[in-house]
């Protein structure tokens, strides 16, 4: 259907399965075979999600409620559409077959197949998932792979989760799962997940279940193998093949065979005695919908089995199109069980001879990867935090599948979609069904177009093709759009998301250089081509006046302006954010050009224009010019968003990081690359010579730095005094854990906005938003500090850096007298970041509250959560707990700075 499309080929076509031999195979080698299609050693990963209910693509509902429509309530019952989810679990690239574990402790009142979570009316802050699971390791080929989950000894108070954050208002704090009491004298079971891989077709299953607590406690496991439901839709059985047949689990003599239309058969072994258990993953109508089921065995079989004691639950012909292994323990404390198990394309008579000793090579093959990766001046510690964020981020892959047409006009297995909202209506091309890198498996089971860009960057230290190819997915025509706008995510993918697409392509390019030894020209003049139609939309879309001042909306910053620009009808606003991100994406691409034209003169006409139009974007954010205002305000010394209303213009004097973006834009270019392109260099001194009011608002390119370097920059020197003035003071933005999203001066000066007969206001919130009624209900751009701002600020500095070089000083903090370069104050900013997860004299990480058992248990105090931001003065993590997606950006801090900082 689909088969047109490069990333939609078969994996048994798009590789040459050889059969790599396992011992001869390191992970290195294993990604050189993979990038070169010699093997496919990524046809299994941990592509399920964390959760499929409650998202837009399961949404069929008349008003868009996709929460409502499909809540966790149902999960258990409904088949999915779209993909599917599991605890710790794998699937295949296409997601055919799927393998996860349940849990039942013998007191919840469900089976734990899947993480439970708040929807966003439930919680106090918006969606929240309430488990407590980690990501462990991982390699990127996931040859060896593990997850530790926590699981409660007593009944999981779902309600109690419920009905505590619904009645907490949205100053309080969150009701959390361990405030519950339920960990209490450590009650939990600790269960470990391991995979590894003996080859490509070949994963070996480690389960092992510990009681922490002081008594004996039960435990079932139940490892479930599955097929993701193709064939009730009405549709052929997979999205790309025209193989019509619905596939099939069976028990015969001890294993479980498994064959799929599509693929090839493969078998599941258990290692020692277990009760196999058989249903269909079909919907139950009967309980969601109070009709007829077409089949008496449903998705909800299993939980019946156990919880109910419903015996005529499962089928008694131990086949159908799901299964579990079911097994009965009784853990005395501090005792283990473990479960082993083995999925494989071919039989093997002896499935667990090797077992052992296949789980010994790719451990130490993983602490060997890793060893050779990690910058060896870093701490132990910070090596240990550093392995969790990679961790984090190959667990977070997951495949996401949304054909747009077809939800659209809905599923043969439900009735029409009666949708009065016309969410994505503009977006009828999209037909993505691709492994991508998720902000959270949980929160945010969908890809986010400029999280994306942030999750690439450390992601290029481990697996730099990986990186390559997800930055160009956002850019195949059926993702982007035909106008160019790269989507922005599931909720709205005509959301604007901040132009980070071309600076990640260009690190990620030269991180890759690096690491190769050999740049990688083809994939940056590839992606280039790309974001000219993505440069040419937003010229197009987003300057509302043609004056080279933007609009963009809310831009990913959530509720960071006083009101949500994105809705916002009374007026229009020229946003110092997104006019600097526009500067910000001239700058890049101009130095992409430049790149280019080292082989390719051609280039040089592109870098002429993208510095031109630069220089024009700067200009109108400084100088009044026709507009009759400017966008920094002098009396201030900082940059504001202007507000056109009723023929008026007013200034937004709101300090927060909209004014402190235009740091961003800033390259530095080498003397010797100026004396290769003699076309580019001429073309440069007309413009500065004929058009000379342009170049007066900006760092003259004329003017040699250190190294006879050349300096492009939004602000000049005087402007860069200010705007750090404001940066590095404590009172403002400087934290002791990094830079906030807005000045704590805010916090007793609140900022407020008459518009019609309707009052606007902001504050300083340094932890959870205090509102609910503007964009990002559980996001607050507020006051906490978010990890891609502080990086690009960082790389800023750098840049400045790289052309002032020592001479340019400035107090650190602002009114300390204490002096420090710009390469110092980077430095001093990544030590503040990586901070927040480092212990302290005291034994506390700053993620975690003091008196957490993550501050003295010896089973929780080495286990790090990445938030998705942090209290702007405590440094505790907020929001979504497995961001590992931008806050991943951690590994690449410490990899560059780690184990160097003062």
């Amino acid at each position: 259907m689909h088969s047109a499309h490069p990333s939609y080929i078969v994996g048994k076509e798009e590789y040459h399965i050889t059969g790599y031999p396992m011992d001869k195979a390191s992970e290195h080698e294993r990604l050189k075979a993979h990038h070169q299609r010699e093997t496919n050693w990524k046809n299994w990963g941990p592509y399920l999600s964390e959760r499929a209910w409650g998202t837009v693509r399961e949404d069929y509902s008349a008003h868009g409620d996709a929460w409502s429509y499909f809540p966790h309530d149902h999960a258990r019952s409904r088949a999915y559409r779209w993909n599917e989810d599991g605890l710790g679990g794998i699937s295949d690239r296409f997601q055919y077959i799927c393998f996860a574990l349940s849990l039942w402790n013998g007191q919840d009142q469900i089976l734990k197949e899947r993480l439970f979570g708040l929807n966003p009316w439930e919680g106090n802050h918006g969606e929240d998932c309430k488990e407590y699971y980690f990501y462990l390791d991982n390699l990127p080929t996931h040859s060896y792979m593990k997850m530790l989950y926590k699981y409660p000894q007593s009944a999981f108070p779902y309600q109690k989760l419920v009905e505590a954050n619904q009645s907490r208002s949205v100053e309080a704090p969150e009701y959390e799962l361990l405030d519950t009491g339920i960990f209490d004298q450590n009650r939990y079971f600790d269960v470990e997940i391991e995979y590894a891989k003996a080859n490509e077709e070949d994963i070996l299953i480690r389960f092992t279940a510990t009681n922490r607590g002081p008594d004996s406690a039960p435990l079932f496991l139940l490892p479930t193998v599955w097929f993701r439901n193709t064939w009730s839709w009405g549709y052929p059985s997979g999205p790309m093949e025209d193989v019509v047949g619905k596939p099939l689990l069976f028990e015969k003599n001890s294993l479980v065979e498994i064959h799929h239309p599509s693929i090839v058969p493969y078998y599941l072994y258990y290692q020692g005695t277990a009760n196999w258990i058989f249903t269909e993953n079909e919907t139950n109508f009967e309980r969601l919908y109070q009709q007829p089921n077409p089949s008496p065995y449903v998705k909800d079989a299993f939980h019946r089995y156990l919880i109910n004691q419903e015996q005529d639950a499962v089928n008694p012909e131990k086949k159908g199109t799901k299964a579990a292994a079911v097994s009965s323990h009784t853990i005395s404390p501090g005792e283990s069980v473990t479960v082993c198990m083995r999925l494989t394309s071919k039989k093997n008579p002896q499935p667990f001879s090797d077992f052992e000793a296949v789980f010994q090579k790719r451990q130490e093959e993983a602490k060997a990867f890793y060893a050779d990766l990690q910058n060896p001046s870093l701490t132990a510690e910070e090596k240990q935090i550093q392995r969790q964020a990679f961790a984090g981020l190959l667990w977070s892959k997951q495949l996401y599948y949304y054909d747009i047409e077809q939800w659209k006009k809905g599923d043969p297995a439900f009735p029409p979609p009666q949708r009065n909202s016309d969410r994505n209506k503009g977006w009828i091309h999209l037909t993505n069904f691709d492994v991508i890198s998720m902000p959270d498996k949980w929160e945010y089971p969908w890809y986010a177009g400029w999280d994306l860009a942030f999750h690439c960057i450390p992601l290029a230290l481990v697996d730099p093709d990986y990186a390559k190819r997800q930055l160009l997915l956002m850019t195949r025509e059926w993702y982007l759009h035909p106008n160019g706008q790269i989507p922005a995510y599931e909720w709205n993918f005509s959301d604007v998301n901040p132009p980070v697409h071309a600076w990640a392509a260009l690190r990620i390019y030269k991180i890759d250089g690096k690491h190769c030894g050999k740049p990688d020209r083809q994939f940056l003049e590839e992606i280039y081509h790309k974001l000219l139609l993505n440069f040419t939309w937003w010229v197009n879309q987003k300057d509302a006046f043609g004056n080279n001042v933007f609009q963009g909306g809310f831009l990913g910053l959530d509720n960071i302006s006083i009101f949500d620009r994105s809705v916002f009808k009374e007026g229009v606003i020229d946003q110092a954010d997104g006019t600097a991100w526009m500067g910000f994406y001239c700058i890049v691409m101009m130095k992409i050009a430049l790149e280019l034209a080292r082989e390719n003169p051609s280039y040089e006409d592109l870098a002429t224009k993208f510095f031109e139009h630069f220089l024009r974007i700067s200009s109108a954010m400084i100088n009044r010019e026709d507009k009759g205002y400017s966008l920094w305000c002098h009396e201030d010394g900082f940059f504001y968003d202007a507000l056109h209303i009723k023929g008026s213009v007013i200034p937004l004097r709101i300090r927060s990081l909209v004014g402190l973006l235009p740091l961003l834009a800033v390259e530095t270019i080498e003397p010797a690359l100026m004396k290769t392109l003699p076309t580019y260099r001429r073309r440069v001194d007309w413009f500065l010579s004929q058009r000379a009011q342009y170049a007066t608002t900006v760092t003259s390119m004329d003017d040699p730095g250190l190294g006879a370097r050349r300096l492009l920059a939004i602000l000049t020197k005087d402007r860069l005094e200010s705007v750090l003035s404001y940066l590095l003071d404590e009172n403002e933005f400087l934290s002791p854990y990094g830079i906030r999203s807005l000045s704590k001066y805010h916090e007793n000066n609140p900022y407020t906005l008459n518009v019609n007969t309707t009052t606007h206001c902001i504050g300083y919130h340094p932890g959870e938003a205090h509102y609910r009624n503007i964009a990002g209900g559980n996001s607050n751009w507020r006051g906490p500090i978010w990890f891609p701002l502080n990086f690009l600020i960082i790389e800023s500095l750098q840049k400045f850096y790289h052309y002032y070089g020592d001479q340019f000083v400035v107090d650190f903090p602002t009114g300390s007298g204490h002096k420090m370069n710009l390469q110092e104050i980077s430095q001093e900013l990544s030590r503040r970041l990586i901070s927040l997860f480092q212990k302290g004299e005291d034994g506390t990480r700053p993620i975690y509250p003091a008196d957490s058992p993550f501050t003295h248990d010896p089973h929780w105090q080495d286990l790090i959560l990445f938030h998705e931001y942090f209290h702007g003065d405590t440094g505790l993590g907020l929001g979504a707990s497995h961001q590992t997606g931008w806050t991943g950006l951690i590994a690449k801090l410490l990899q560059q700075a780690g184990g160097s900082l003062p």
